[in-house]
């Protein structure tokens, strides 16, 4: 196992009808914003929020984009100032969570708030040149709408710039708390249950098929997470007021990304970092991208993933039988098929993306630092290319 360090200070509050406790947490004098898309279903939560709050100023800042925009940031920081808010409320899924913790951190940043964003992958923690403009960091919470990126409990996300999608990761950007109700995902759009499913496995890969170094309770921690998502998967798209399907599901997406199955052991994120670029060229969701091409990756990279794919394949997907080649073939094969079990296209005809559109893909990872990928850092843009192109 290698070195780590560990924190996570984020109170989760997980259950049905648990708004009021965010009473608990947000000071009864305070300024609140509410951040969120606009998206006219939320409405009826927000309501019920506000309500909640009661006699706390709440102001509301609506228009965040998937894929949140740098500008759109920034106006949000103006109104922080300009309404003195000193809580911010995160209502929504990933792109409203990571929009909330730049905003957070940038409202008061003495200087360029795009020194926070990172390309390729985060800064570790802000550089103390950075740190030291951050001002004042106002405290946020989230309500969690939508299961699949864990920016509910973790302190990094994404924010596009000039067409970019940047990174940003500190300490100061953990939620001080988040409330989980399944209830609010019942009235999601099938697309979004199945893009959460597929971004929760994906980010459960990227952090377990790698090479081993005998952390066996992150690995057991990965695959647990891996074959819940296997075992009611379906059945959570079939059924979109099964409780408990719909809990599971959004505990996994929690975990999968809160650090606990990351700690002492190597990272991939490849498949996240071609991925990105799919949805900044062609407008994919970001679970479309890497649902894409994390199957096309595996095949790709499978000698040097070797170990850790029989191991996926003989305890995530009991492939007991057969050569070790077929076993991982297997293992490949049986992640698409669940991948469009729940709805999810596998290649890049799917969205009409052809062979002649790789090289505008690969300039674009050039343009965006991402020339030496994987765990190893050894996937250049030769080797990004031919995973592109059996992602065809």
């Amino acid at each position: 196992m290698l070195d780590f360090n560990f924190y996570n200070p984020t109170r989760i509050i997980f259950g049905k009808d648990r708004l009021e406790s965010m009473n608990d947490y947000i000071p009864a004098d305070a300024n609140v914003l509410i951040i969120t898309y606009g998206v006219e279903a939320l409405q009826p939560l927000i309501d019920k929020i506000k309500g909640v709050l009661g006699n706390r100023k709440v102001y509301e800042f609506v228009g965040i984009e998937p894929n949140p925009e740098y500008e759109t940031c920034l106006k949000a920081g103006a109104m922080v100032r300009e309404k003195n808010i000193d809580y911010l409320l995160a209502v929504g899924g990933g792109s409203v969570m990571d929009a909330t913790k730049f905003i957070a951190v940038a409202a008061y940043y003495d200087g360029d708030p795009s020194e926070m964003l990172f390309l390729d992958r985060p800064a570790p923690v802000f550089i103390p040149e950075i740190a030291a403009k951050v001002r004042n960091v106002i405290p946020f919470g989230t309500v969690c709408t939508l299961p699949a990126t864990g920016s509910e409990m973790n302190e990094s996300g994404c924010i596009t710039r000039n067409h970019v999608k940047c990174v940003m990761k500190d300490p100061s950007m953990f939620p001080k708390f988040s409330i989980l109700d399944p209830t609010n995902t019942f009235s999601l759009p099938k697309n979004q249950i199945t893009n959460g499913i597929v971004d929760t496995f994906v980010h459960a890969t990227e952090q377990y098929l790698t090479y081993p170094v005998n952390a066996r309770l992150q690995d057991r921690m990965a695959e647990g997470i891996l074959q819940t998502l296997i075992e009611m998967g379906e059945t959570t798209i079939a059924e979109p007021e099964n409780y408990d399907e719909r809990a599971n599901l959004f505990w996994c997406a929690t975990v999968a990304q809160n650090r606990s199955i990351s700690p002492g052991v190597p990272q991939d994120w490849a498949a996240h970092a071609i991925g990105l670029e799919l949805s900044v060229l062609f407008g994919l969701a970001h679970a479309e991208g890497v649902g894409v091409i994390l199957p096309a990756l595996l095949e790709e990279r499978r000698e040097q993933k070797r170990e850790k794919l029989l191991q996926y394949a003989e305890r995530v997907w009991h492939i007991d039988n057969g050569t070790d080649d077929e076993k991982i073939d297997l293992a490949i094969k049986n992640t698409r098929e669940f991948f469009e079990k729940v709805g999810m296209k596998t290649h890049m005809s799917d969205y009409g993306i052809g062979a002649d559109q790789i090289p505008a893909i690969i300039e674009k990872l050039k343009q965006s630092e991402k020339v030496a990928l994987g765990e190893r850092k050894d996937i250049t843009l030769d080797i990004s290319k031919k995973i592109l192109e059996r992602a065809l």
